[in-house]
């Protein structure tokens, strides 16, 4: 019979990720559904310590201010429609209170910064090639967090942009981290606001220069999430309602995909054991003070102290301290 779709696939990546490295996302908020799926399965991840990022020439910008250390002063926020903002951060981190909103930049930051000095795999999620420039000043933003169109500047990068914005910080941050190993990724996510051709021309400057990036760069690799959702998942089925995010099912697919690549089998069986105990930690019981309900938090809780002693570099603080 003529099959009636194409199917990406399955490869090796010449690199793994165990739960002994640590993993560090950042990006669009595909790289968010990535790392909230490595930190549920007990890797030591960090995801998105500036929020949501989209464009190449914020995120480089984000690595490097990491990289080179110092913190957030209140030259860096400004003020609209009640909420102090930074234009390097999603609204997440905005706030009514300037100094609220400058210790949890802040905070988020130090956190980051620490992280990243033991930090031995990278995942890089590129969304768009659209980004915004603060007209009074040349800055690109990475969110206009609603401040009047008027202001910004709205440009299309185009390949050897993208190369200079990623290149060189990747290529500090190898010399910083010898071991470490960058993933980079295009989001599946369609920016449907730009336009339907708009998109695609912004998603192909994208893959152009990821090319460009990991052909000179060995310790960079490729992973095609964007091909994944567009050539083998080509069916509005796999969208979410808005017609622009994958659905949860693709997501699960793509995933699959990005275990394929990076896990080994070990790696593989200890998620598995992992995944397993977080589904039925995640059970919400009828009648949580029965007895037959503390019977399975006490075997849970056992389990989860076996689990820790036999995989010592495993974190499950947080799930044993709901227990007890």
């Amino acid at each position: 019979m003529q099959p009636f779709r194409t199917t990406f696939p399955a490869f090796r990546s010449p690199i793994s990720i165990s739960h002994t490295d640590r993993a560090l996302c950042i990006g669009s908020c595909f790289a968010e559904q990535m790392g909230t799926r490595l930190e549920r399965l007990k890797f030591p991840t960090l995801v998105n310590p500036f929020g949501i990022v989209f464009n190449p020439i914020s995120i480089g910008k984000s690595l490097e201010r990491l990289l080179a250390g110092g913190g957030f002063t209140e030259a860096d926020l400004v003020e609209n429609q009640g909420l102090w903002h930074s234009f390097g951060h999603h609204g997440r981190f905005s706030q009514p209170d300037q100094t609220a909103a400058l210790e949890n930049i802040n905070r988020s930051f130090s956190a980051a910064k620490a992280f990243l000095s033991k930090t031995s795999r990278l995942v890089v999620t590129l969304g768009t090639a659209y980004f915004f420039t603060l007209k009074k000043t040349g800055e690109v933003v990475a969110n206009c967090h609603k401040l009047p169109a008027g202001e910004f500047e709205r440009r299309r990068l185009d390949v050897p942009e993208i190369v200079a914005a990623l290149l060189p910080i990747f290529e500090k941050l190898k010399a910083e981290l010898p071991a470490l190993e960058i993933i980079v990724t295009v989001s599946p996510v369609r920016h449907l606001r730009d336009g339907l051709v708009e998109n695609q021309r912004s998603k192909a400057s994208l893959l152009l220069a990821l090319e460009k990036i990991v052909q000179r760069l060995p310790f960079v690799h490729y992973f095609p999430a964007y091909e994944i959702q567009l050539d083998d998942l080509r069916d509005y089925r796999f969208y979410a309602d808005d017609m622009a995010h994958p659905s949860q099912v693709a997501t699960d697919y793509i995933w699959g995909y990005f275990q394929a690549a990076f896990f080994e089998e070990e790696t593989k069986a200890l998620c598995s054991k992992i995944e397993g105990l977080m589904t039925a930690l995640e059970h919400r019981p009828f009648h949580p003070q029965s007895a037959e309900h503390q019977l399975f938090v006490k075997k849970k809780k056992e389990e989860i102290l076996q689990m820790a002693a036999t995989y010592p570099y495993l974190d499950f603080g947080k799930e044993l301290a709901s227990s007890t």
